[in-house]
């Protein structure tokens, strides 16, 4: 690679990654600005949907490994949904703060990535990304991309934290940072 790709392949990460941390207190903002309005009752989700605040639509997946994983298996469990591709820089940026959240014993969240299988050149390449990041959490195969087309995911890594009811409270479209994942997790239940 040349000195200008590099360079501008490094400021467009930067720019997604800030973007994340504006949207992520601007829509923190907004969301205190309503609760202090009283608008806001956070304990059940009214419906199953994919805004913040709905019950997040259950889905069936077979990982990288071949096993049969349902969202619904999680009940009772926080998890982090993650829509990821090989090919996308802001994934490949994100995926060790993500193994090293996943390591950390006093953390308590499930790692669900969803790779999009359809965008690959082939699931060898997705086996040996796992391998070369030394990821140990579980791994989905969207194969026919249903799963994020029913998420309406838009962009690579797409992110959606839910709570032990079931309850997506947040959704982040880029990558997060092992710190900005940390606190997410502490704001759930």
């Amino acid at each position: 690679m040349n000195k200008t790709f590099k360079t501008i392949l490094v400021i467009v990460i930067a720019l997604l990654v800030s973007w994340t941390v504006y949207d992520l207190v601007l829509s923190k903002d907004k969301k205190s600005t309503k609760k202090d309005e009283g608008i806001i009752e956070d304990t059940e989700a009214s419906e199953i949907g994919i805004a913040i605040g709905n019950e997040a639509p259950d889905f069936e997946l077979t990982t990288l490994d071949g096993e049969e994983v349902r969202l619904s298996d999680y009940r009772g469990k926080r998890v982090f949904i993650n829509f990821w591709a090989t090919w996308c820089p802001p994934c490949r940026a994100e995926m060790p703060d993500m193994q090293k959240l996943y390591e950390e014993e006093n953390v308590d969240i499930e790692i669900l990535a969803i790779n999009i299988t359809e965008s690959e050149p082939s699931e060898e390449n997705v086996k040996q990304f796992v391998e070369d990041f030394g990821l140990t959490f579980p791994i989905l195969m969207d194969r026919k991309t249903e799963v994020a087309s029913n998420y309406q995911v838009q962009a690579y890594p797409t992110s959606y934290m839910i709570d032990s009811k079931g309850v997506i409270r947040f959704i982040a479209p880029g990558a997060l940072n092992h710190d900005l994942m940390l606190q997410l997790i502490e704001d759930m239940e």
